[in-house]
This record gives C-alpha cells, sequence and structure tokens, in this order.
C-alpha cells in the first residue's frame, strides 16, 4: 500500500508541475499575442485558443494535486465539533461520494475525449485545432484525481491520515488556532 500512496503521490506532485507550466505558456501565449497584435499589427489566429485549452486544461491536470495538498476551500465547522467516531464515517462518506462523482465524470470525459478522437473533430476557429489534443486532458487530470481520492481512502481506512486532517485527541480550539498560524505565520 505505501508504494501505490507513493505513486499517486508522483503523479499529483508531477500533475502540479504540468499545471503551474500550461498556465505559464498561457501567460507567454498571451504576451506573444500582445506583440503580434498591438505592436506588429498582426492577426492573431491561435492565440486566444491555446491559452483557453492551456488554462482549462491545467484546471484538469492539476486538481489532484489541488486534493493532496488539501488546497481546495474545506470547512471543518461540522468535523470539529462531533466525536472522533462520527468524523470518521463523515470523513468516509464524503470520500466516497467525491469519488463515485469523480470516477462518472472520468468516465464521461472519456467517452467525449474518445468521440473526439475517432470522428476527428476541430475546433470551429481559424486555426481548426484537434480538438482530442485538449480534450484529453480531462480523463488524464481526471483519472490522476481518483487514483489520489483512492489514495486518500487507503489512508483513512488505514489510519494513516484522520479523518479531515483532525487528529482524534485534538481540540476544536487548538486545531483552528493551528490552521490559523500556518495561513498567517507568525504575526503577533
Amino acid at each position: 500500500m505505501d508504494a501505490f500512496i507513493r505513486g499517486v503521490t508522483f503523479l499529483s506532485r508531477l500533475s502540479g508541475v504540468v499545471a503551474a507550466l500550461m498556465i505559464a505558456a498561457a501567460v507567454l501565449v498571451i504576451c506573444d499575442m500582445v506583440v503580434e497584435r498591438y505592436i506588429l499589427n498582426w492577426t492573431t489566429i491561435w492565440q486566444i485558443d491555446a491559452v483557453t485549452y492551456c488554462i482549462v486544461s491545467a484546471t484538469f491536470v492539476g486538481s489532484a494535486y489541488v486534493l493532496m495538498t488539501k488546497g481546495h476551500v474545506n470547512v471543518e465547522i461540522l468535523p470539529l465539533h462531533i466525536s472522533a467516531r462520527a468524523r470518521f464515517w463523515l470523513a468516509l462518506f464524503t470520500v466516497l461520494l467525491a469519488l463515485g462523482f469523480c470516477v462518472t465524470l472520468w468516465w464521461l470525459c472519456t467517452v467525449f475525449f474518445w468521440q473526439s478522437w475517432t470522428e476527428g473533430w476541430r475546433s470551429n476557429t481559424v486555426w481548426r485545432a484537434r480538438l482530442w489534443i485538449p480534450y484529453s486532458a480531462m480523463p488524464i487530470g481526471l483519472g490522476i484525481l481518483v487514483l489520489q481520492y483512492v489514495a486518500d481512502l487507503v489512508c483513512l481506512l488505514t489510519g494513516r491520515a484522520p479523518p479531515f486532517g483532525i487528529r482524534p485527541d485534538e481540540d476544536a480550539d487548538e486545531f483552528i488556532k493551528e490552521q490559523a498560524k500556518e495561513v498567517l505565520g507568525d504575526i503577533p
């Protein structure tokens, strides 16, 4: 199990790096578009599509990294004020629900990607980009996200990670202070 968790952690970190590179590429393409359009007075054909595809792809590909680092919005009001046993069952329920949703979305996006590949879909812009290329980010990103949810589920079930990151013996006020210190640092 540890090898599986390490492998998924590596994939999630790699997906975070790839997502960051896609955002950097989008920024560079926007700079190119500004130079071509406003300085050289050329028409821009591919830049808007490329930026859109990069940003959307970064969202899908980077989602596993965000889950791994707990970078998503998370409200711990209920988990903080229930017993450790109830917290475990709530965490199990939410992980299974999210996993089910992501598996369903992965399946639908994979079918969509496959259809774009086999039918040779192209964008309806002047660039006429092959749509299977940007659409591939959906099943790839969601596939890694599903693996990250499975790793989180394994960590929850085996006790490698406490539910919602809250230790059973941890006081609600103590947890809130730790979270605030992590976010704000050593502000007096």
